[in-house]
């Protein structure tokens, strides 16, 4: 009888392929690298620009955007729904939380903060409190909003268990994952989540004041969702 040869790979092609397998499976996880830093570079983004539409605003009408009593006046399409003919009481706070309902926006300046900023063109979205993408969103879908700050715990975007975050408003971001919220922290403050001008709080069971006071970095869960608020 004959003897049929065998073929087989060789240790050389065997190397070759193992290589290949490697260089994909790095640039998979480069990818993604890349896709999570662009997150958190976005959902900063949004805290370092917020003041800007303050600031902006500020300069051109000499009024706070959402507390602005004369918003009609000065960049039109306000509609007031309430007794005293404005919606805004322009006494230097943006009343409201941070996370108010869009139901109560005719009385509520934290809601109508971002009516103000568009309507001066200094931000992009609708313009109407009531449509369903009206509220900013960050890189990872949660809502942004924005409220003055306090030294009131009850009352208090997020505290450290004793202190109030510290601010003249502060900025707060929903639904951002831990292992985003470790990276947000080094990059905008001091990389401690329970402390300094930005802190982190889960977004499960939280209220203003009593349930939310911050997690330190080791209580951080890369895969839980989370509200980072920041004092400007």
């Amino acid at each position: 009888m004959m003897k049929r040869n065998q073929s087989g790979f060789t240790l050389i092609e065997i190397a070759i392929v193992l290589v290949i397998i490697g260089l994909l499976l790095g640039g998979v996880l480069k990818g993604q690298e890349l896709i999570n830093s662009a997150k958190v570079k976005n959902i900063a983004t949004d805290f370092k620009n917020i003041p800007v539409y303050i600031y902006g605003y500020q300069d051109k009408f000499r009024a706070l955007p959402g507390d602005d009593k004369a918003a009609d006046t000065h960049v039109g399409g306000i509609v007031c729904t309430t007794t005293t003919g404005t919606c805004s009481t322009g006494d230097g706070v943006i009343n409201g939380a941070w996370n108010a309902d869009q139901a109560n926006a005719s009385t509520t300046e934290s809601v109508l903060f971002w009516q103000h900023v568009r309507l001066a063109g200094l931000a992009t979205g609708s313009t109407t409190p009531a449509a369903p993408d009206y509220l900013p969103v960050n890189a990872s879908g949660g809502t942004i909003g924005i409220m003055s700050g306090t030294t009131v715990l009850t009352s208090a975007a997020i505290n450290d268990g004793t202190n109030a975050i510290r601010g003249s408003y502060v900025i707060c971001s929903t639904g951002i994952l831990g292992k985003f919220v470790k990276q947000l922290d080094l990059q905008m403050d001091d990389g401690n989540t329970a402390g300094g001008s930005m802190m982190a709080t889960p977004t499960v069971g939280y209220t203003l004041g009593t349930s939310s006071v911050a997690k330190a970095n080791n209580d951080i869960n890369d895969a839980d969702s989370y509200i980072v608020c920041m004092g400007v």
